[in-house]
């Protein structure tokens, strides 16, 4: 569901820049405040684990977005937005840092999704699930006794979950055919553009609620404190991130990011997202041309930046087939795993550093 630059028009992008900007700043004050509410001098490893999380956990989301799975009887494809699953690790605010260090990765560096529409791709993507959807509906769902066994945490957490994305990527797909509407995109009409991209997402969804829900439940399962910390907008206790159960969880996530990155997004679908497919649908043709001059200097600035687009080498490197795909798959998890990590460690830690009274 990544917009590209021709989606929208250059008033539109600029101002879901700001709203999503002042989204991602608002996140970012609710970060550091809650770090220092919960300040004392035994919470550092807590501050630690909770940057350190957000590294891995981006990371994930990076590479789980490459796999794109077949709808079946559409000819169509979709990968997981991720909002929900960061949300439900990490608390509506960090979340959003998250997959916008996620977004951000993917458009400057791989040429997935436009500079101009990042706003809003960050908007449609990471703030309609992380500070709407998973506080006003996922959170008051999970505020309840903790399970025992993984059964129960995939029975207890599930309905979350599930609700949570079912909602999110549907409403983020309507925000994208309002988008369109709004920048004067004449050559998909809004009601039928609409009526294609929200069937297509909700079959999108189920994929992605039962994935969410597994890994959820697997957290649960063997770390329950990261749910209830999350649920409850806090920094770990001290010394949680110390615990075997945390640690487990982190190498699980790490090594799943790796393989998905490096080797299943090999076997990732080739048919057209449901976005593409919709604009297949309606003109012919997955792509939809621009001309001014603001789109031709984003596409010249992702051009200069993007050094592997579309996950692949430039034509000049090219090498084997699929070559391309895995490095691109190892190396954008780790440069989200570096951009996350480094904003949630100076976020959490910042504040921790600065001498009292200040």
């Amino acid at each position: 569901m990544h917009m590209a630059d021709a989606l929208v028009s250059p008033v539109v992008g600029g101002i879901m820049w700001a709203v999503s900007a002042g989204a991602v700043a608002y996140s970012m004050a609710s970060v550091k405040k809650a770090s220092a509410e919960q300040e004392n001098a035994e919470n550092g490893e807590g501050l630690v684990g909770k940057a350190s999380l957000m590294a891995i956990a981006g990371a994930f989301v990076f590479a789980a977005q490459m796999i794109n799975f077949t709808i079946p009887g559409t000819g169509s494809s979709g990968h997981i937005g991720g909002g929900i699953l960061l949300a439900s690790l990490l608390g509506g605010c960090p979340a959003l840092l998250a997959i916008t260090s996620v977004l951000a990765a993917q458009a400057l560096f791989f040429a997935d999704g436009g500079l101009l529409a990042l706003g809003c791709n960050i908007f449609n993507m990471g703030v309609i699930p992380c500070l709407f959807v998973y506080p006003l509906v996922v959170k008051p769902m999970f505020q309840k006794r903790r399970p025992e066994r993984q059964g129960r945490a995939f029975k207890r957490f599930t309905p979350g979950c599930v609700l949570g994305v079912m909602i999110a990527l549907p409403l983020g797909a309507f925000f994208v055919t309002l988008e369109t509407l709004a920048s004067g995109v004449t050559a998909l009409p809004f009601s039928t553009f609409a009526l294609l991209m929200l069937p297509i997402h909700l079959a999108i969804g189920a994929g992605e609620a039962a994935a969410t829900a597994l890994i959820i439940a697997f957290v649960a399962a063997n770390s329950p404190e990261i749910i209830e910390s999350a649920a409850s907008s806090a920094v770990f206790s001290a010394g949680m991130s110390k615990t075997g159960a945390f640690k487990r969880v982190l190498a699980v996530l790490g090594v799943c990011a790796l393989v998905t990155g490096g080797l299943l997004s090999l076997f990732a679908s080739s048919r057209p997202d449901g976005l593409e497919w919709s604009i297949e649908k309606i003109t012919g043709s997955t792509d939809i041309e621009a001309k001014g001059a603001a789109f031709e200097r984003a596409a010249a600035l992702q051009d200069a930046v993007a050094f592997m687009p579309d996950y692949d080498y430039r034509e000049a490197e090219k090498k084997t087939a699929g070559a391309g795909t895995t490095a691109a798959g190892i190396v954008g998890s780790l440069i989200t795993c570096v951009i996350a990590g480094a904003l949630g460690a100076a976020l959490y830690l910042l504040k921790r550093n600065k001498p009292r009274g200040v």
